[in-house]
C-alpha cells in the first residue's frame, strides 16, 4: 500500500491560515452522535487546524447546562473555531416578540459566534426575516439562513409579485411543496444585504447522496451569491469529493466530525484516483 504525503498549508496557494472566508469546514458536534468534551477536546487537538466552526445541531444546545455549553465554546474559542447554534430559533416564537431578541443575548452569553435561522421551520414573512438578521447583527454576533430548495406553495408569489419585498396576500397554509430555486436565491441577496455574513444550503433535494447531486442549482446558487457566501451541507464523504471536484478547495462545507479529516485530504488535492484512497490514508493515519 502507497502511503500518501501529508500536503501542508504552505504548499497550497488556495488553503489561507484561519480565520478563513473561504474553504470553510464546518463540523457537526453534539446531536446526531454523543461528543463529550474530552471528545472534543481530542478533535480539536488533533484536527483543530482543518475545523472553522463547530454546530451545535438540532437545538442540542437546549438541552444542555449552560456551564457545559460555555466550556466548549470557550475551548472551540482556543483553537479559533467559531461556534453555531444550528437551527433552533423557531422554537422561540411562540415564547412572544421579544424572545428572539433575548435568545440573541443568551447565545452570546454563552459564547456563540453565529446563530443560524432556518428559513423553512421559521414560517415567518420576508420581512421578519430581515428583522431577525439585523437583531443579529446588532447584538454582535454573525447571522447564518439556512435556505431550502423547496418552499411552501402559499409563500411563493403569484404572477408577477415576485419583486424584492413584495407584499404576498396572505394564503391558507398548503400541504405541498414547490421547488422554487430563484425564490431562494431572491430571499438570500435579500438576506445578504441585511448583513447576513453566510447562506446555508439544506442537503434535501439538492445534495443529498451523491449519485442524485442537483449540479444545475448548486451552479446557480453559486452564480448568484458567490462562492464565499454559501455553505452547502456534505451529508457524506463521496458528496464532500463531489463538491472539491467541481469546485475545488474554495467552497465551504457543512460535514460530520467523522468526515473532517477526509475533507482536508481532498482539500489539498493529494488524493488518489477515487474515495477509497482517501479513506484509506486517513485509516493508515490513525
Amino acid at each position: 500500500m502507497s502511503v500518501l504525503r501529508w500536503k501542508s498549508f504552505a504548499e497550497n496557494e488556495d488553503r489561507p491560515d484561519k480565520p478563513r472566508r473561504y474553504g470553510v469546514t464546518e463540523m457537526r458536534g453534539p446531536h446526531y452522535t454523543l461528543l463529550t468534551q474530552n471528545v472534543l477536546q481530542d478533535i480539536f487537538e488533533s484536527m483543530g487546524q482543518f475545523v472553522d466552526g463547530l454546530k451545535f445541531s438540532g437545538g442540542s444546545h437546549s438541552l444542555m447546562s449552560k456551564d457545559f455549553i460555555k466550556e466548549v465554546t470557550n475551548m472551540a474559542h482556543q483553537h479559533d473555531i467559531y461556534v453555531s447554534t444550528g437551527d433552533w430559533a423557531e422554537h422561540l416564537l411562540r415564547r412572544g416578540p421579544s424572545a428572539f431578541r433575548e435568545y440573541v443575548e443568551e447565545c452570546k452569553h454563552l459564547g456563540f459566534d453565529t446563530i443560524e435561522l432556518n428559513v423553512g421551520s421559521l414560517e415567518v414573512p420576508e420581512e421578519t426575516l430581515l428583522r431577525f438578521v439585523h437583531l443579529i447583527k446588532s447584538g454582535g454576533l454573525k447571522a447564518k439562513p439556512q435556505f431550502a430548495v423547496k418552499f411552501n406553495k402559499s409563500d411563493i408569489p403569484i404572477g408577477g409579485d415576485r419583486a424584492f419585498g413584495a407584499y404576498i396576500v396572505p394564503r391558507p397554509r398548503s400541504s405541498e411543496f414547490v421547488e422554487d430555486v430563484d425564490l431562494l436565491i431572491r430571499r438570500a441577496e435579500r438576506c445578504l444585504e441585511a448583513g447576513a455574513d453566510m447562506i446555508m444550503i439544506d442537503a434535501d433535494d439538492v445534495c443529498k447522496y451523491a449519485d442524485s447531486v442537483r449540479a444545475d442549482i448548486i451552479a446557480k446558487v453559486i452564480g448568484r451569491l458567490g462562492l464565499e457566501k454559501t455553505m452547502f451541507e456534505a451529508s457524506n464523504p463521496r458528496t464532500s469529493e463531489w463538491f472539491i471536484k467541481q469546485y475545488g478547495p474554495k467552497v465551504n462545507l457543512y460535514v460530520d466530525h467523522s468526515q473532517v479529516m477526509d475533507l482536508e485530504c481532498l482539500r489539498g488535492h493529494n488524493l488518489g484516483k477515487n474515495h477509497a484512497s482517501v479513506l484509506g490514508s486517513s485509516n493508515f493515519l490513525f
